[in-house]
């Protein structure tokens, strides 16, 4: 049984399409099962990551807007 590893992305203060580009990114880089934690500070985020990961075959384990109004989401990798 293999581990799952969790990556950390901070996409604070970038702004579509880049928290995206770079969450592609670090998902080609994982290994099925593996955790993507993503903090943004973009709106658009709300509507792009869900999309992403409905059109990719990922799972979007979790998505909330934060106290400080940054936005946190957990992204798995298929596979």
């Amino acid at each position: 049984m293999s581990e799952t590893t969790i990556h950390h992305l901070d996409t604070t203060g970038l702004i579509c399409p880049e928290p995206v580009m770079l969450l592609h990114k670090s998902i080609r880089h994982a290994k099925g099962g593996d955790e993507i934690h993503i903090i943004a500070t973009d709106p658009a985020t709300t509507r792009d990551i869900p999309n992403f990961c409905r059109h990719l075959g990922h799972t979007l384990a979790s998505q909330e807007t934060l106290d400080d109004g940054s936005y946190r989401y957990v992204v798995i990798k298929k596979g």
